[in-house]
């Protein structure tokens, strides 16, 4: 596989229909998200793409339209979005080129599709490894994961870890008042992440980016505040939950020490 796609930008599709950007600007195959516009960064040129939970099919129609990647299948797994994929990849006239099907999870992938770089964007991170997971089967380990979880990024982590992906790169960007992490991995042989690394991303607590660390700033006091209220609780918080927040906001004081 290349190393990590830096220069390849293109654009990409929004998370849910008509989503307008901080500007008013109606998001489109035209024009997107900063945040899916990063992850379009990470898909290798002349890539063969699934993405997964495609939506409007934004994003292989936005790709294809710059000549970015070489196929695409758009999986998704509602009827609505399905017809709108279909929709947005008919009118560019890209039928041939990129294909539409109603599946579940990676069940849209099929052999001869020669898929190299997979994209489930705009989820959950537990959602994302259970489609993962589930869809073991139509993975060949040689693709490249660009994965854009909306929150649960530690048990995302592990499930990578576990099944001897390595992330090669990390982002984090804050748009309309929400941080997004991109994490992006290949398979390449075991690899170990401490407990801290799997909670705050290996490489984001290297290079501990200005945006990384107010997002942390952030969560610890919402920890602190979780932990005194649980303080002045008149019922009974488990002992292993009240544990389990005090050792991230030691975590987080520690990290940003």
């Amino acid at each position: 596989m290349h190393g990590v796609a830096r220069h390849s930008l293109a654009p990409i599709r929004p998370t849910v229909p008509d989503v307008r950007g901080e500007k008013g600007l109606q998001l489109n195959e035209h024009t997107l998200s900063m945040r899916l516009e990063r992850v379009a960064a990470h898909v290798p040129a002349g890539a063969r793409l699934a993405d997964i939970g495609s939506d409007h099919g934004y994003l292989p129609v936005a790709l294809m339209r710059r000549g970015a990647i070489a196929a695409a299948v758009a999986g998704e797994v509602a009827m609505t979005p399905f017809h709108a994929a279909e929709r947005t990849v008919r009118e560019n006239d890209l039928d041939q080129r990129i294909t539409v099907r109603l599946a579940n999870g990676l069940a849209a992938i099929e052999p001869g599709d020669g898929i190299t770089a997979i994209s489930i964007c705009g989820m959950g991170g537990e959602t994302i490894r259970d489609i993962l997971d589930s869809g073991k089967a139509h993975l060949n380990g040689q693709e490249r994961l660009i994965l854009q979880p909306n929150g649960g990024e530690q048990p995302l982590r592990q499930w990578l870890m576990e099944n001897d992906y390595r992330i090669l790169c990390e982002e984090l960007l804050r748009e309309n008042r929400f941080d997004y992490e991109i994490i992006v991995a290949e398979r390449a042989g075991p690899v170990e992440y401490t407990a801290e690394e799997l909670y705050f991303g290996p490489l984001q607590m290297q290079a501990r980016s200005a945006v990384f660390l107010a997002k942390w700033q952030r969560i610890l006091r919402e920890k602190q505040k979780t932990l005194s209220n649980f303080a002045r609780a008149r019922q009974a918080v488990p002992e292993e939950k009240m544990q389990e927040i005090a050792r991230q906001a030691r975590w987080i004081t520690e990290l940003l020490a």
